[in-house]
């Protein structure tokens, strides 16, 4: 009986870790799905074109650091200082790989700025993070 009890927590924490990093995976994958586009859709004027994919990719990096902040266990604030600064490491290097996986799609090109751009929106979220989890205070209106 002890035993099944420990079998069962142990299920329960892998499925805490599957729902946490699951999400995480699978904005991976999408990512990874639209490098593999050889041609994505274009605005006619250039430069709104130019400011649609840089601001594409700050937002979908920026989700990417999001993810793996809230998936990783966290305890403690000293931890949790941590955490921001691997969530922004891991979506450093995913920008990274995915700009050399771009380099190899016909029709597609690397580009440090894209990097550049990716690692801006995972910083300016993880910048966030720490605000927006604060415990909101109540506040009596009357």
């Amino acid at each position: 009986m002890q035993h099944e009890r420990g079998g069962q927590a142990v299920l329960s924490i892998m499925a805490r870790r599957l729902v946490r990093w699951l999400p995480v995976l699978l904005w991976m994958g999408l990512i990874f799905y639209l490098s593999a586009q050889p041609d994505l859709p274009h605005h006619p004027d250039d430069e709104v074109d130019l400011v649609i994919k840089k601001a594409g990719h700050m937002a979908e990096y920026g989700i990417l650091a999001g993810l793996f902040w809230w998936a990783w266990p966290k305890s403690g604030e000293r931890r949790s200082r941590s955490i921001l600064l691997y969530a922004l490491a891991l979506s450093g290097l995913y920008a990274i790989s995915d700009e050399v996986h771009q380099f190899f799609v016909p029709g597609r090109d690397a580009q440090l700025l894209d990097i550049g751009f990716d690692v801006l929106g995972a910083l300016l979220t993880l910048l966030l993070i720490p605000n927006l989890s604060k415990p909101v205070e109540r506040i009596d209106l009357w």
